[in-house]
């Protein structure tokens, strides 16, 4: 029996257009020719999934097809929920539906995570299949690349057949916390989950029998037409939203890890967004889009919808001027030298990995007073992105 992909995709990226009325959500978001949610269609055509499943919601319901047509995905099911109701209400909706036998393997995925060395994902998942009982759950961790407060993590110790077994979750710890979980062998949890049908049928009826019962009633009622689950409104509405981690994972204490080492990202941040095109800035380089200035130089990486995102070099002494903008904020990551920032009334010096918002209308400015040059990947998220959207105060180049 194959494996069945269930892919949750009604995420809506508020946290990344925080002042846009239209924000888009994140798993649509064309990065160059590529989305999010594009990327997970093509790793779930590995031999060893079945069609998948995608649960959404009738807003993005039009791009889901877009998608699946782009893809060349011709057998899938949609179960679209009424309204949101977090992971957990949405992971077990989809596993009720009557074409899952109790005993198929099912692999929970976010539309909006970012995997890279997928061979070796697809491997841990097939060696792991062969310890998936009626009442256990494996989640995916991720071997941390550097401590952050942005993720939850997990400690495991291991058991009888070399299984890591999940002791301990820590919410989105401070970063000095997260250093020491990292010291302990931590890893983050990626909210990946792999399970059976009668599992998590089971973790439900024993920790969310309520829960349990109203999705079981919208799924039974639910209109079918064209691979379309519409769930039933009034027996959803009833649903109390909770994660899947709230609702399951603080209560049952059958929890294992397959533990993974790869580039993983929910380019949750503009931080993740701009560390993703640094790593892969050959992919968007282009003679043409390179701009001399006096103080150095920049290159325009990708101009997307309301982003645009760009490599800035500043040379040894090179100042920038004193400026603001009316239509755009931006961030920074420093990813190579020591640039001395000003930020309104506040002076300061960054290091590369370090990141910084500067938010609509502050007045700003990057110097290099060092002999190393500076170099810092920018995202700038606003509705007009040119350079008349510049306001100098001051500048040594006389450009005022």
């Amino acid at each position: 029996m194959k494996i069945r992909p269930v892919i949750l995709c009604g995420g809506a990226g508020t946290r990344l257009w925080t002042n846009a009325k239209n924000h888009q959500a994140k798993q649509f978001i064309d990065f160059g020719n590529w989305t999010l949610f594009g990327k997970t269609l093509e790793r779930v055509k590995a031999s060893i999934f079945d069609a998948p499943i995608i649960s959404t919601n009738l807003k993005y319901l039009k791009q889901v097809k877009k998608h699946l047509k782009k893809h060349k995905i011709t057998k899938f099911k949609i179960v679209l929920e009424p309204t949101k109701r977090n992971t957990a209400p949405a992971m077990l909706s989809t596993a009720l539906i009557q074409d899952i036998p109790n005993e198929q393997p099912l692999i929970f995925l976010s539309a909006d995570h970012l995997i890279e060395k997928v061979s070796l994902f697809n491997k841990a998942v097939k060696k792991h299949r062969k310890y998936l009982t009626k009442n256990n759950i494996f989640i995916f961790g991720i071997k941390p690349s550097a401590p952050s407060s942005e993720f939850g993590y997990f400690l495991t110790k291991k058991v009888k057949g070399n299984i890591n077994k999940v002791f301990k979750f820590i919410e989105k710890p401070k970063e000095s916390k997260a250093k020491q979980i990292i010291s302990k062998r931590g890893y983050w949890n990626s909210g990946m989950f792999f399970l059976r049908k009668d599992s998590i049928i089971h973790n439900f009826k024993k920790y969310q029998k309520i829960t349990y019962q109203n999705c079981y009633k919208a799924i039974i009622k639910a209109k079918y037409k064209k691979n379309v689950y519409y769930l039933n409104k009034q027996a959803f509405n009833r649903v109390t939203a909770k994660s899947f981690d709230y609702a399951i994972l603080e209560k049952t204490k059958e929890i294992n890890a397959i533990k993974l080492d790869i580039p993983w990202s929910d380019l949750g941040s503009w931080k993740e967004i701009c560390k993703m095109y640094g790593r892969n800035k050959r992919k968007y380089f282009n003679k043409k889009n390179v701009f001399h200035r006096p103080w150095g130089s920049y290159v325009n990486l990708f101009n997307g919808k309301e982003f645009l995102i760009k490599e800035i070099y500043v040379k040894p002494s090179g100042i920038l001027s004193l400026q603001k903008h009316h239509h755009r904020a931006e961030h920074w990551v420093v990813t190579h030298g020591k640039p001395k920032i000003t930020l309104n009334r506040r002076k300061f010096t960054m290091k590369p990995n370090e990141t910084i918002f500067i938010p609509l209308g502050s007045v700003h400015r990057i110097e290099n007073i060092y002999k190393k040059p500076v170099k810092i990947i920018e995202a700038q998220v606003g509705s007009i992105l040119k350079e008349t959207d510049i306001v100098r105060y001051k500048d040594i180049y006389g450009r005022v």
